[in-house]
């Protein structure tokens, strides 16, 4: 299929070490999110689709073309890695301005090109600085404009959202977006389930190397919201509150945080147990300080559809 990013059966061993292991997916054009925490394959798998390793066994297409076909290929790829290294003194123009003409391109399309991408991160008038000046964030854009600059039918983002202040985020998301309703592919890579939930099509739950589950973000929210989610409340009788919470059976199990001013709290029924605990609040027999999700990360999904109480790593 030339409409879509095929991983047939595909492993990759780093000596003894397991980089990721039978990974078979069928990606079709939109926004979808590799969610894992470090370590978990993900960097492992762009690496793989975009020809910086080579597979240990199985077989990568990318709209039909191999990674190997490096002319043609990179004319449809770009790649948005995590490595911040630039050449030393050069300005973000002539960093683009390099980058397309390494394409192929003569001076007068890259230059046109080299100041839409600037434009599109909202880099324009950083232009001419020097990008050893700029700021982790505008690092973080420079690589991204640098990816897209050349118009490619993919794209490639390993982490794209780190170092970014709110209101980059945002810009980065919309423009994630737009591309998107394109019609570009977008393989990007999270740890953090908020970015899933508000820009994917589809997500891939991967941890040790391992393809653990995948499908659109409704699907996954689904079978993740089946499974039991944990809380920490601070407060200043936590085993009382436990005790109050399993009267009702709206807790599977307790654990007293280490500090002994909190209680992690796992429910079946999150919706029943916050109003459970608001009117425990106002009853005034427990002084509730804080109330937050413990499984807000990847770790935590991992352990819903595994099973497991264990991290992910």
């Amino acid at each position: 299929m030339n409409d879509r990013i095929i991983f047939d059966d595909v492993s990759k061993f780093y000596g003894e070490v397991l980089g990721v292991n039978r990974i078979s997916l069928s990606i079709p054009p939109g926004i979808t999110t590799l969610v894992g925490p470090n370590g978990s394959g993900k960097t492992t798998l762009m690496n793989l689709m975009t020809g910086l390793v080579q597979p240990s066994s199985g077989h990568i297409s990318v709209l039909g073309l191999s990674p190997g076909n490096a002319t043609e290929f990179f004319s449809k790829v770009g790649y948005c890695s995590q490595f911040d290294s630039f050449p030393r003194g050069i300005t973000g123009f002539d960093f683009l301005m390099d980058s397309l003409m390494l394409h192929g391109m003569d001076e007068v399309v890259a230059f046109g090109l080299a100041a839409e991408a600037l434009e599109r991160v909202q880099l324009g008038q950083a232009a001419g600085r020097r990008i050893a000046g700029y700021s982790k964030g505008m690092r973080q854009k420079i690589r991204l404009a640098q990816a897209i600059a050349h118009h490619p039918r993919v794209l490639v983002l390993d982490e794209p959202l780190n170092g970014l202040d709110p209101m980059a985020r945002a810009d980065s998301l919309a423009l994630f977006e737009e591309l998107g309703r394109q019609g570009m592919h977008l393989l990007i890579s999270s740890h953090i389930l908020d970015e899933v939930d508000r820009i994917s099509d589809r997500v891939v739950l991967i941890t040790g190397g391992y393809l653990i589950a995948e499908g659109n973000i409704h699907q996954v929210r689904q079978e993740v919201r089946d499974k039991p989610i944990q809380v920490l409340i601070r407060c200043d009788h936590p085993e009382l509150l436990a005790a109050r919470m399993f009267e009702v059976n709206h807790c599977v199990e307790a654990r007293l945080h280490a500090d002994g001013r909190g209680v992690f709290l796992r429910t079946g029924d999150i919706d029943q147990f916050y109003s459970l605990l608001n009117g425990i609040a106002m009853e005034g027999l427990v002084k509730i300080e804080t109330v937050a999700p413990a499984d807000d990360d990847a770790n935590a999904i991992y352990q819903y559809l595994i099973g497991s109480d264990g991290s992910a790593s």
